[in-house]
């Protein structure tokens, strides 16, 4: 289930396999679909392509959040100190979900935001699975911001409801097309070095994040 920490930073992610306890699942659908609110609702409105649930308040969800198997792999792509701040639901609706290849870049040093894609559902080509392109999370001076032309570069993941992919903020990544229309709930989580904790801060309304976000994790030796 688990990378070493060497080839996590070299491919810049890691999928972890039924990393999440199956008695847990349908209480995380659950809390999804009772979740869900309308894109305008949220403080900055969402993509109205996607399914978007407020569980960052949700015990099993921020239970998800501290599995050690996920902290360990975030803190081996970090590398220092660092803390939670953000998570939240996402499903692309059926014929949604489509995302060019991007960045979603670190703030401050390559390294410093770290994402992780928890599943609920079986997740693959029919329903939109994340594509990537492994070791492009360090590009070289000059290189060409991502585009359509690295598509043939990338991996679109599939898998089962329990895997949790993480992943450095730099890799180039995209949400696919949810071509078959079935469910492909996910929470998205946000970990960040400490040092961005205040700027992080200043943002959280406009984020919408509720919960708590002092708790502070070690990078793993």
């Amino acid at each position: 289930m688990t990378t070493h920490p060497d080839q996590i930073r070299r491919d810049g992610y890691a999928l972890l396999r039924q990393a999440i306890p199956a008695e847990w699942l349908d209480g995380l659908r659950a809390a999804f679909d009772a979740n869900v609110v309308p894109s305008e609702q949220w403080p900055v409105p969402r993509g109205r392509d996607w399914r978007h649930a407020m569980l960052d308040l949700e015990p099993r969800v921020q239970a998800v959040c501290r599995l050690p198997v996920l902290v360990a792999t975030v803190g081996a792509l970090v590398g220092e100190r660092f803390f939670l701040g953000q998570v939240e639901g996402r499903e692309p609706l059926p014929g949604g979900g489509m995302q060019g290849l991007h960045r979603d870049l670190s703030a401050k040093r390559p390294g410093d935001t770290v994402s992780a894609l928890a599943f609920f559902d079986d997740y693959g080509p029919a329903n939109g699975a994340t594509r990537l392109v492994p070791g492009s999370h360090r590009p070289a001076p000059g290189e060409p911001p991502p585009s359509e032309l690295d598509e043939p570069r990338a991996l679109q993941i599939e898998g089962r409801a329990g895997d949790i992919l993480v992943f450095d903020a730099d890799l180039v990544h995209a949400a696919s097309l949810n071509i078959g229309g079935g469910r492909r709930r996910s929470i998205l989580m946000g970990f960040f070095a400490e040092p961005l904790y205040d700027a992080l801060a200043a943002t959280a309304g406009l984020r919408n994040v509720r919960m708590d976000t002092r708790e502070r994790f070690e990078p793993t030796p």
